[in-house]
């Protein structure tokens, strides 16, 4: 049986987020403008693409990369994502992804509790892959922090709501 077959549609479109809210929380905890943007929307899909090309095959976060293939599984993630973030302010979008992640990790433990110590990790790495794609605080690429104050704080925030410890960076 495939793991998305013990979720309910509802469920399954709140697991597909995860990824694109896991991105979304650092991006937005210390916005970098276009060019980070950019670079950290390619660490977050770079995760995804890990998920279904390494030996994943038959976990949730495969078959969650294997959904984002899809133009379903696409719109799924971001019709959530664009209702989480509609009419907020950067801070309050990753307070908002870093709860919801919360929520969302808690019916994967429901429905498939087995998945739940490795999804959060798999969250958890998408996360640091982001908050590493870009440097912050510099101009044209010179300069500035690999990882930001706000974005390791961040880091910290969702490793603890997904695994109960901090992040290191």
């Amino acid at each position: 049986m495939a793991l998305k077959e013990k979720f309910t549609e509802t469920d399954w479109a709140a697991v597909l987020e995860a990824p694109m809210l896991a991105g979304l929380a650092i991006t937005a905890a210390d916005p970098g403008g276009l060019i980070g943007a950019v670079q950290e929307s390619a660490a977050m899909a770079g995760s995804l693409k890990d998920a279904s090309t390494e030996d994943g095959t038959g976990t949730l976060a495969a078959e969650v990369a294997e959904a984002y293939k899809t133009s379903e599984g696409r719109s799924a993630a971001m019709d959530g994502v664009k209702a989480l973030v509609k009419g907020k302010k950067p801070p309050e979008i990753t307070d908002a992804a870093v709860a919801r992640l919360s929520e969302i990790l808690g019916l994967i433990k429901t429905s498939a509790p087995e998945e739940a110590p490795a999804f959060a990790e798999f969250l958890v790495e998408t996360a640091t892959r982001t908050a590493e794609a870009a440097k912050e605080g510099g101009f044209l690429g010179f300069g500035g922090e690999a990882v930001s104050e706000a974005e390791k704080k961040t880091l910290g925030d969702i490793k603890a709501a997904l695994t109960g410890g901090t992040a290191t960076v």
